[in-house]
């Protein structure tokens, strides 16, 4: 059965799939409403000449920013005080336990995480407008003073907030009653608008004879390569041999189940590339809406392909790697479920030395798998900028679309087999039924 035929079977997947894209055309159709009391065709025009950071932050809002829409700030200060509020989970005690609550402490936290995403968009929104009463080029970017009886730097902060409250809410609705991960699918999705402005162009520098047609070949073809390794490497595996205690005598005894323990290549999936992202964009906000001399040195280190950015890029996504894989996955439980069930790893002791070596394993994975991310993050956007390519769409672009495009479709694969397992688990109900018939 293909794809397409599973899916026309399944009316739970088709609602799923069908309420995720109504809400992400609901989130597109968002980006083009403007923001009260802007000069659009101005703000358009300066974000357009602006570049480092302006075209990463651009990126990742789909657009929103230099239309400057009620979604200018995206969805990504919800990704960062999910940040925030993980690494807290680690140091805080309190936090510790309302995680180890279960369900009830889930939602608490997710709770605080609304809180501190609407602090941080209060934050950012300020800055912004403040920016936009006061450009660098002198230029007004906005219509007056005041929006009716508000003045203009609290309806800019009311609208942006209220954007990406909505945002938050939309990607909450996609996880819970659509088809994977909300959040990464309305990063995806912006990301994914921008690709016929990236192609239309390159093709016509190609055809103004800007970038050689040469050049533009080879930046294709590195690009395709690239999604190929991504592709191979994402769902690549270090499997683990588990073996079962045999239960019986004699020649039953002698053939004891084997299966294995699946370990991704990279365990942490896109999570690194968009924590590291999401981190560094907001000192860059600030950097851009505070005109100090010492600052404004480290906007200028922090711009996309710059050294200090490229370091501190690395550095974050080493240490998300480790970080994100010791928070989703418990070598110690996984150890102990193993010796519940009879499972052993052939000549490894069950309990702490199942899990020590588990643990060396994946530590081993995670060096491998930080140095592929950190290469495919870094790499594309370096090459891009030594061409000349007038739209910023590097690595870490590449590796989220593909990366949540496979976790999509696995979650579609799974609601698939579910579907088939369902199927299979009537299906001797209504054969036995037809043989006593026969018989």
């Amino acid at each position: 059965m293909s794809a397409v035929e599973g899916i026309a079977k399944n009316e739970e997947l088709r609602k799923r799939i069908g309420f995720t894209l109504f809400v992400l055309v609901i989130y597109r159709l968002g980006v083009h409403i403007p923001t009260p009391g802007v000069d659009g065709n101005a703000v358009m025009n300066f974000f357009q000449s602006q570049g480092g950071f302006f075209n990463v932050f651009n990126l990742f809002s789909g657009g929103a920013l230099e239309r400057f829409s009620v979604l200018a700030l995206g969805i990504m200060p919800y990704i960062s005080s999910s940040i925030i509020f993980q690494l807290l989970t680690s140091v805080i005690p309190q936090l510790e336990q309302l995680k180890k609550e279960g369900e009830s402490g889930r939602k608490k936290i997710n709770q605080y995480t609304r809180y501190g995403t609407i602090v941080l968009a209060i934050v950012q929104g300020y800055g912004i407008s403040t920016f936009l009463k006061n450009p660098p080029g002198g230029e007004a970017l906005v219509l007056s003073n005041s929006v009716g009886f508000l003045p203009f730097e609290l309806m800019t902060i009311i609208t942006l907030t209220a954007g990406t409250c909505f945002l938050m809410w939309l990607g909450e609705q996609i996880t819970e009653r659509g088809i994977g991960n909300g959040a990464s699918l309305i990063i995806f999705a912006g990301i994914a608008a921008n690709i016929p402005a990236g192609i239309s162009q390159t093709y016509n520098l190609v055809a103004d004879s800007t970038i050689n047609p040469l050049m533009a070949l080879v930046l294709a073809a590195f690009m395709i390569i690239t999604i190929g390794l991504v592709i191979f490497l994402e769902v690549g595996q270090r499997r683990i041999p588990i073996q079962y205690s045999a239960r019986g005598q004699g020649r039953q005894a002698m053939s004891a189940p084997q299966s294995h323990l699946p370990l991704k290549i990279n365990f942490s999936g896109v999570i690194p590339p968009i924590f590291a992202s999401s981190l560094l964009l907001f000192p860059a906000t600030i950097t851009q809406f505070v005109q100090a001399p010492w600052l404004q040195s480290i906007q200028d280190s922090l711009a996309p392909n710059g050294t200090l950015y490229n370091v501190l890029f690395v550095g974050l996504i080493v240490f998300f790697c480790f970080f994100y894989t010791q928070i989703v996955f418990n070598p110690s439980e996984v150890a102990e479920n193993l010796k519940k069930s009879g499972g052993f790893v052939p000549g490894i002791r069950a309990g702490k030395a199942t899990s020590d070596y588990i643990m060396r394993i994946l530590d081993r994975i995670n060096v491998g798998g930080a140095i592929y991310l950190s290469a495919i993050c870094i790499l594309p956007g370096l090459l891009i900028a030594t061409l000349g390519v007038p739209f910023y769409f590097g690595g870490t672009s590449l590796l989220i679309l593909v990366g949540v495009a496979l976790d999509t479709t696995q979650q579609i694969q799974s609601h698939m087999l579910n579907q088939k397992y369902d199927a299979f688990s009537r299906g001797p109900k209504v054969k036995m039924k037809s043989r006593r018939v026969q018989f």
